[in-house]
């Protein structure tokens, strides 16, 4: 049956989340609107992906941490776990870059393994 499940997660920046949507190939929809299911159930989001066949996955701030929302029902060639899974990991990369940056380091290098991990060479002039 079609309905709007919600997802927590602890993503609480929306720059990384957008930067993390981009990199999974998506424009953001940046903007507070009404996403629907397929039963015809709405939920108010503030900002949104469209999927394959016109899906729309959406994003909406509780509490200080953003959750997905989404029916995933209707979701075809991917699943929320597939989804939330390489989103998280983009914006753990951004998250991640961002707070070494500001404590002085470069990125030297980066290498995306098989496996799916990122391994990543950074570095400090002290």
């Amino acid at each position: 049956m079609s309905h709007l499940s919600r997802l927590k997660t602890q993503m609480v920046d929306k720059g990384f989340l957008m930067a993390a949507l981009e990199d999974l190939g998506y424009s953001p929809r940046d903007e507070p609107h009404d996403i629907r299911s397929f039963g015809g159930q709405t939920v108010q989001v503030e900002l949104s992906v469209s999927l394959k066949f016109g899906t729309e996955i959406g994003f909406r701030n509780n509490k200080g941490r953003y959750e997905i929302v989404g029916d995933w029902w209707g979701a075809l060639g991917t699943s929320q776990k597939e989804f939330s899974g390489r989103l998280m990991q983009r914006y753990a990369y951004h998250a991640s870059l961002a707070r070494l940056e500001e404590q002085g380091f470069t990125l030297v290098s980066e290498e995306n393994k098989e496996t799916g991990q990122i391994h990543l060479v950074l570095r400090r002039v002290v």
